[in-house]
């Protein structure tokens, strides 16, 4: 799409959001109503997408993208009249006598950029509250994702017209003419060097940013921990998707004590689930594309594998692979691994291991295994990190009733249902001042009095 092209449906979409119409909540939830309906209509055909994208079996495509957009629409649908009305605060004496609220309004027309790893997902999620929200939006899926990206287009375009929703597809030339163009927020999922492309490309109009990025997301097990059930927990939240997702456990922090026995069950549980051969079973996922298969193969030193490492070029497939006697200094503890690679650490005591996780930049997630509560109270109190789970991974996303994002260098701002509403709109404070009577003290002259008055008010 050219960028002219870009230009016209961004100036379509600020006439029909200054006409008014995305303002009333009756619009609104008639707008997520149908394509809560069209989600279910298509159910079959993003499952189909998601299996040529990415592998991902049906069950696996309901669960993980299509079923929690069903989930957020459906808490939108039910909270969206509360969120959208105004809400009141207490007066100050100061303001006697008013009334004051807070009320969300729509940024107006917002631009969402998803990424490739949970395509249908991490964009109709976020398309999901800014319509909520009232906003009228430009929709970039990823080019990485092309049979997703194609069923959501067509989805949209046959619920909204363009002036109110639209898809624009294309690559990085399509993405810089975007980012070039002046919207009233930008909505971005993806790596950090992109994020700071759209930062830069956003500040030059002064436009808020939410970031959703990423990181090296540790995943600390303690000697305390149930450790047949932390490997089962853990293979999972990391082989989801090929271990392509933003919050899986990157590496294991790991008692030295326990360390044997957690490598053990781990292997274990990977056959568990995936069997003696993953890259034959049907059920398990793919790489995204050739660029990242290379890139994981690279981070595969063969001396370190005691548990897969199989890969398969013709299928982009590598195998659920456990490396240990991993150091810090090692190539897959240099970048976020986005694979289905589990390096293992060990640590001595716990503050050597939070003394590790806080010296690097701040994760995303953090999980952390133990019985222990003294000891999680303590990872609260001293760590850094966008969100997190004890004894489990991945599943604090999985809710609208809590905010998911990054903090530091994983991302700024947060979304997921009153998050998302919130992200997506600004709160106006409002005083509503009376007229049947007016305090004299804050106007010239200024005497004692008046200053003795104001002390006493404002102290």
């Amino acid at each position: 799409m050219t960028e002219n092209e870009i230009k016209s449906i961004i100036e379509k979409q600020r006439r029909f959001y200054r006409s008014g119409t995305t303002l009333s909540a009756d619009f609104r939830l008639k707008a997520l109503a149908r394509l809560k309906r069209a989600l279910k209509d298509y159910e079959a055909d993003l499952a189909e997408a998601l299996r040529l994208d990415l592998g991902k079996s049906r069950m696996e495509g309901f669960m993980c993208e299509t079923g929690l957009t069903l989930s957020e629409i459906s808490w939108m649908q039910k909270h969206l009249r509360r969120l959208s009305s105004p809400v009141r605060v207490k007066t100050p004496v100061t303001n006697y006598v008013g009334v004051s609220f807070r009320s969300p309004h729509p940024y107006g027309t917002v631009l969402i950029m998803s990424p490739w790893n949970y395509p249908v997902l991490l964009t109709l999620g976020p398309v999901v509250d800014a319509i909520a929200a009232g906003n009228t939006v430009v929709v970039k899926p990823s080019a990485y994702s092309p049979a997703s990206s194609r069923i959501m287009k067509k989805i949209l375009n046959e619920v909204f017209p363009d002036q109110y929703v639209a898809v624009i597809t294309g690559g990085r030339e399509e993405n810089q003419s975007l980012l070039h163009q002046k919207f009233d927020k930008i909505f971005f999922t993806g790596g950090k060097n992109v994020g700071r492309e759209v930062l830069r490309c956003a500040a030059e109009n002064l436009t808020p940013v939410t970031l959703e990025l990423g990181g090296k997301s540790p995943c600390i097990v303690d000697s305390t921990a149930r450790l047949s059930l932390a490997a089962r927990r853990i293979v999972w939240g990391k082989f989801l998707n090929c271990g392509q997702t933003c919050v899986a456990p990157d590496y294991i922090l790991c008692d030295a004590s326990v360390k044997d026995e957690l490598v053990s069950a781990i292997r274990k549980e990977i056959t568990r689930q995936f069997g003696t051969d993953p890259l034959s079973n049907p059920r398990y996922g793919k790489i995204i594309n050739r660029k990242h298969f290379d890139r994981l193969s690279g981070l595969i030193p063969e001396e370190r594998i005691v548990c897969g490492g199989d890969r398969e070029e013709n299928t982009l497939q590598i195998a659920p692979t456990v490396l240990d006697n991993i150091t810090w200094e090692d190539a897959c503890m240099q970048e976020e691994i986005f694979g289905p690679i589990l390096p293992v650490l060990t640590f001595s005591d716990l503050s050597e291991a939070m003394e590790a996780v806080n010296s690097r930049p701040e994760p995303l997630a953090l999980y952390f295994f133990s019985e222990d509560k003294d000891a999680w109270q303590s990872i609260l109190r001293n760590c850094q990190f966008g969100g997190g789970c004890r004894n489990d991974t991945i599943i604090h996303l999985a809710t609208s009733e809590m905010p998911f994002g990054g903090v530091g260098e994983s991302g700024m701002g947060s979304y997921h249902g009153r998050a998302g509403f919130e992200t997506f709109s600004h709160y106006r404070s409002i005083v509503d001042k009376k007229t049947w009577i007016d305090v004299p003290m804050r106007y010239q002259p200024f005497t004692r009095i008046n200053h003795s008055l104001l002390r006493m008010f404002l102290k």
